[in-house]
């Protein structure tokens, strides 16, 4: 049904068929500038949480840059202390083996005549056989 305009009944109102006031131009000009408004507040919310969420991203960012920058310089040090003493143990070994080339073979007479005393030692310490 099609509100019509009638002579005002309320004042600033007029009255449609059924008898409901329908708001001026006015009210109505209001309510748009209201619905505007508050259009214009959410899309003001929303930047400033788009730019909120920038902001965060960026901390986040930045601080796992600062913890990787952290996980390097740990891993480096451990790495160091690592090749360090790796390389004093096998200064280490290396040492060993020079001392057991150095050692000189055992002639065959001197290794009869350590035989010879391993014998008579067991002979003392447990008897000779029968």
């Amino acid at each position: 049904m099609r509100a019509e305009r009638s002579r005002p009944n309320v004042p600033g109102h007029t009255v449609s068929r059924t008898n409901v006031p329908l708001p001026t131009d006015n009210a109505v000009e209001a309510a748009i500038a209201r619905v505007l408004a508050a259009e214009e507040a959410a899309r003001a919310a929303i930047a400033r949480s788009h730019d909120d969420a920038a902001a965060r991203a960026e901390a986040a960012r930045a601080a796992t840059r600062a913890l990787d920058q952290r996980l390097e310089s740990r891993i480096a040090t451990l790495r160091a202390r690592f090749d360090r003493q790796t390389s004093e143990q096998v200064a280490v070994f290396e040492a060993e083996a020079e001392a057991l080339v150095a050692m000189r073979e055992v002639a065959p007479a001197e290794m009869a005549a350590l035989e010879r005393a391993l014998v008579a030692l067991v002979g003392e310490l447990i008897g000779k056989p029968r």
